[in-house]
């Protein structure tokens, strides 16, 4: 760039955007997905369900810029039993009070009864009961909707749809709830980017209840560029409006889309992709001086620069950028961290220390290896380890009387999945701290199932040698990948 172009990117428009000089192709760090099919969500069956879906991704790859107006021939009684059997059966029930069991007794006639529904446009979207779940240290929680089962296989139905259009145009940045990506993809991609510009600076994205504020009128505008199918768009629009249920009140939101139904990520996925994507890849990209990468997972962002300068401008635009789409960003959570490689000999006097950032429920922080070469690791974050212990607490002390191979059963699975997420490479002394006071935990309500306490810890010893719990374990490996943007 030379000087001119350098004046130029420091002006804003009103909005806060940053003044296009020519729309680019997509740039290191926001890759155009190469291969549709690859993402589809493995093979359906019948076969024609998948040869359907894999036409409307090849159309949808082809012709980029094409409106889709018939889409809702493609849901048919076959692939509404493919939504049925990916649909969670264990989950609570809605608002109605039926239970899969219940509905799968005569699952083919309420399928068809569903589907005419559906198509004549008679489906009337019930109110989503809403839940709150612990967030973050446990003071704080989230709310969650829980729909009825048979509007979750009809939203499995219509988003199987909408994934086969949407899957040609998300970029390779995005992650969250998409066919074969997954949280330690987007945290490999971090680590990825983190270790190619040696570090920089890492901007924390924080959108306040996204979920709660998604703007109705301009998610519509953005389905319009793509999808104007009359059928499903009603449909999108009743569960937009569909009511709330909370502590028996009935509720009807003016924006936001309820956490918890299956066609919520796929609605946030394409709202992001609109407002933070595109712009990123198009407009940022190709107006900064460094290099620069950007990894979401759902509503959780984070942009990594190697300028100081660059980062500092994007995050001067970025609220007036959320504002013009009804998004508001968090004054606290939205910051900026120096991530910068630590000097050879520590830093001189005087000057600031590197930070450490959270993402997907892991801190990262620089640590030598042991060649003593500085590297990126990652631990699990201090807020999710206490609530990960206190939940092992509650679970031990409520069912401290069940049968002990029982108790066993489920602590292994806890175990495991907790080792399945937070096992990553560099993490051994978080899991091994985990996998140690689970076991105190587990011996603390063992022994205190009668007034006496009998249990000792020897014996108890002796408990774990039939009953062992597994062993911390890494499952996942940090891996350099050399893409075709970084040879």
């Amino acid at each position: 760039m030379d000087g001119s172009e350098s004046e130029h990117l420091n002006s804003t428009d009103e909005a806060g955007e940053l003044q296009p000089r020519r729309c680019q192709q997509r740039k290191v760090g926001c890759q155009i997905m190469e291969s549709p099919e690859g993402n589809m969500p493995g093979t359906l069956r019948p076969e024609n369900i998948s040869t359907r879906l894999q036409r409307i991704a090849k159309l949808a790859r082809e012709s980029p810029n094409m409106v889709f107006t018939t889409l809702a021939h493609h849901i048919d009684i076959e692939l509404l039993q493919e939504a049925y059997r990916r649909t969670r059966k264990s989950v609570a029930a809605g608002v109605d009070g039926l239970t899969a069991k219940e509905y799968g007794e005569n699952l083919h006639e309420n399928l068809l009864q569903l589907l005419n529904r559906f198509k004549s446009g008679a489906y009337k979207a019930p109110p989503v009961k809403r839940v709150h779940i612990p967030k973050g240290n446990g003071t704080e929680t989230r709310p969650i909707g829980v729909p009825t089962l048979e509007d979750k296989v009809l939203q499995r139905a219509v988003t199987m749809v909408l994934e086969a259009v949407y899957e040609q145009d998300f970029l390779d940045c995005s992650y969250g709830y998409r066919p074969s990506r997954s949280p330690h993809g987007a945290l490999n991609a971090t680590w990825e980017a983190l270790m190619t510009i040696n570090g920089g600076w890492v901007v924390e994205i924080d959108i306040q209840n996204f979920f709660g504020t998604l703007n109705h009128s301009q998610l519509r505008s953005f389905l319009d560029q793509r999808v104007r199918d009359g059928v499903i768009r009603r449909t999108i629009d009743k569960w937009l409006k569909a009511g709330v249920l909370e502590n028996g009140q009935l509720s009807y939101p003016e924006s936001g889309t309820p956490q918890g139904g299956v066609v919520s990520p796929a609605i946030s996925n394409i709202y992001l992709h609109e407002v933070m994507d595109k712009w990123f890849a198009d407009v940022v990209l190709p107006r900064l001086k460094g290099k620069a990468h950007m990894v979401r997972f759902a509503d959780d962002i984070l942009c990594i620069f190697s300028s100081e300068k660059d980062a500092r401008r994007v995050l001067e635009v970025l609220p007036k950028r959320f504002e013009r789409f009804g998004l508001t960003l968090h004054p606290e959570k939205t910051r900026l961290v120096q991530f910068t490689r630590p000097p050879k000999y520590g830093n001189p006097e005087g000057q600031p220390k590197n930070g450490s950032f959270d993402y997907l429920g892991l801190t990262h922080y620089w640590r030598r290896s042991r060649r003593g070469n500085w590297v990126v690791y990652r631990k699990t974050a201090r807020t999710r380890l206490t609530r990960a212990l206190r939940t092992a607490n509650d679970w031990c002390r409520k069912h401290r009387h069940d049968p002990l191979v029982e108790q066993h059963r489920l602590l292994k699975l806890k175990l495991q999945g907790h080792y399945n997420y937070y096992g990553v490479t560099g993490n051994a002394r978080a899991l091994s701290g985990f996998y140690y006071w689970v076991r105190q935990i587990w011996y603390r309500w063992l022994n205190r199932r009668a007034q006496k306490r009998t249990l000792t810890w020897c014996r108890f010893q002796n408990y774990l040698e039939r009953f062992p719990l597994p062993p911390p374990k890494v499952m996942h490996s940090a891996v350099r990948i050399r893409s075709a943007a970084n040879p």
